[in-house]
Order: C-alpha cells, then sequence, then structure tokens
C-alpha cells in the first residue's frame, strides 16, 4: 500500500539528499583532517589572476550596516546592538574617566568607546563548516560533538581567516531576469546561472566565489516582513551539481538563507545539507547587493577581487564581515 504523499514526498527528498551526498562529497578529498573545504580550491594561482582584475581602483562595499535597523525580527536572532560605554557629552560635561598618567577632560584629552553585542550571524556574514550537521557530523565527517559552550574544535570560522581573497563573479539574476527582485519561493537553477553568466559575457572558473543577487535585500530594505526564514527567491537544491562541476570555492546571496524557501524537498535547508556540510561550501548571507549589482550593470564588468575575511572569532560558527568588491 502506498505512503500518503507527505511520506512519498519525504521519501523522494531522502533519495535526493543521499544521491547527492555520494557523488558530490568533498569528505577526504584533501585529507582527513581538512577544515577549509572548497576554499583549497583557491590556490596562488587564482588569487593572482583575482588580484589582475584590479584595474580602476574601486572598492564597493557588499555589507549591510550593523545596527538596530538590520534584518532580523528578534525570534531566532536579534539585531546588532552597539552600545557606547564612553561618549563625548560625557567629555564635554567633565564626566570623563580620568585616563593613567592623570590625562582627561581637565588636560582637553577626551575620547569615545563602545561595545558591540551582535549574533555573529545577524547581518552580512560567512557560515564556517562547523555551522550545519547532518546525521551527526559536520564538514570531513567531524563529531557536531566538536561544538560546545565554548566553541568548535573543527571548521569553526577563524581557520578560514586567510582564505576569502579570491576572483569573485557577481550572478545579478534580477536584473537578467527584468525584475526588482525575483519572487518569493522562486528557485534559481543551474540553467538559470549559466544564462546569466552568459549574458553578462562572463566565465565561471575554478576557485569563485559566486554572488547570486535576487534584489530581496534592498526591496526589503527596512520592511524586512518575513525576510528571515519566510518565503524567498534563493539557489535550487539541484544547483548542487552544478557548484560541483565548477569548483566553486564560496556562495553567497542577498538572502536570509542563500537557497530557495520555502525549500524544495521535505527537509530544512537541504543545499546546505549537501554543499555546505558535505561539499564544504560556506555559505555568504544578508548580502546587500545593491551598488555592486548597479555598479556592474554601468560597467559591464561582473567580476572582481573579492576581499571577504571573516572576523576571526574562535570556535565560531559564524561571522560578520564586510566584503568587498575591488575592480
Amino acid at each position: 500500500m502506498a505512503g500518503s504523499p507527505t511520506e512519498e514526498v519525504a521519501f523522494r527528498g531522502d533519495d535526493i539528499i543521499r544521491d547527492y551526498i555520494e557523488k558530490y562529497s568533498n569528505w577526504g578529498r584533501w585529507g582527513e583532517d581538512d577544515e577549509l573545504g572548497a576554499l583549497n580550491h583557491v590556490g596562488p594561482e587564482q588569487i593572482r589572476a583575482a588580484a589582475a582584475l584590479v584595474r580602476i581602483g574601486k572598492a564597493v562595499s557588499m555589507g549591510l550596516p550593523l545596527d538596530l535597523k538590520g534584518p532580523q525580527s528578534g525570534g531566532f536572532r536579534a539585531n546588532p546592538l552597539n552600545m557606547m560605554t564612553a561618549t563625548g557629552t560625557d567629555y564635554l560635561a567633565g564626566k570623563q574617566a580620568v585616563l593613567p598618567g592623570g590625562f582627561g577632560p581637565s588636560k582637553g584629552f577626551g575620547f569615545s568607546d563602545d561595545v558591540l553585542v551582535t549574533p555573529n550571524q545577524a547581518g552580512t556574514q560567512w557560515d564556517s563548516l562547523a555551522h550545519i550537521f547532518w546525521k551527526g557530523r559536520m564538514y570531513n565527517g567531524f563529531d557536531a560533538g566538536h561544538v560546545t559552550a565554548g566553541g568548535s574544535t573543527r571548521c569553526g570560522v577563524e581557520v578560514l581567516r586567510e582564505s576569502f581573497v579570491m576572483r569573485g563573479v557577481l550572478l545579478d539574476v534580477a536584473r537578467h531576469h527584468g525584475v526588482d527582485c525575483l519572487e518569493p519561493g522562486y528557485p534559481i537553477s543551474a540553467d538559470h546561472l549559466d544564462a546569466t553568466a552568459s549574458a553578462q559575457g562572463v566565465e565561471i572558473h575554478t576557485g569563485d566565489a559566486i554572488i547570486v543577487r535576487t534584489g530581496m535585500t534592498e526591496t526589503r530594505r527596512g520592511n524586512w516582513g518575513e525576510y528571515n526564514g519566510g518565503p524567498a527567491p534563493g539557489l535550487s537544491l539541484h544547483t548542487a551539481p552544478w557548484l560541483h562541476a565548477h569548483d566553486i570555492a564560496a556562495i553567497a546571496t542577498d538572502t536570509w538563507g542563500c537557497e530557495v524557501r520555502p525549500n524544495e524537498i521535505d527537509l530544512f535547508q537541504p543545499l546546505h545539507v549537501v554543499a555546505l556540510v558535505n561539499m564544504g561550501i560556506p555559505f555568504g548571507e544578508i548580502w546587500d547587493l545593491q551598488a555592486i549589482g548597479e555598479d556592474c550593470a554601468q560597467d559591464g564588468t561582473y567580476e572582481f577581487l573579492l576581499s571577504a575575511a571573516p572576523l576571526p572569532i574562535t570556535g565560531a560558527a559564524g561571522s560578520p564581515l564586510n566584503p568587498l568588491a575591488i575592480k
């Protein structure tokens, strides 16, 4: 007797995940102790080629401001809070603490200081390879138990601190489709990626970071609604073979979770399972791609040196950053 439709969808989903993992997993590819994953595709040759793309001398930020106006709704994560611990108003009122050696307001010297309180993945960020588990394991088969209250002893974001200098390629799928923003739930396929690249006159190379613009961050800015975890355009699960065939080093989008939501099978964030956990591809999320989209459309150049190092937070599952496209 056949199972219910829900059971059948789940069964097919399990089959797809199992098949993709068997075909495209990179566990052991760079050794049993490897923690860099697909960033191993970026070597001296790729970095030199990326550096040669700097011809104008211009940098474009792809990072959202870290402040209370960010996209977080407060349920799963809160927005960044910057708290001032020393202010100019205190200084002008003569209430600022005297510094070592007796220096302070009475001698003209003043200062400001502050503390940032934020989830590491509240804004523009990288997921580290310790962020997602599948069947009790993270990337390269490391046990999920490596992540404790003290952080992760394997695949923490700090191991990637020297790895995010590479060729970046903007694939402006929204602009290629002639829309301000792709519809929520729209799955971006491998064919869409190829068609966009072809229209833009750009080729995909080994070790590239693929940055996919859907238009979602800029069209939701200030009125975020269901941006966090709700329906969203994004990469289809079925781009996994394309990512593997092109030896992609990293992917980033202007959405909360990179992949299409609702998800295409009965599993939460299945592309994370295949591409992050098993292929070792870091995911960049909540990038602000409005300025770089406009810039690339204006000059017709969709490739650039990407500088996007995470903060070296020991054992972290992710990190905020300010990614720069340098032309």
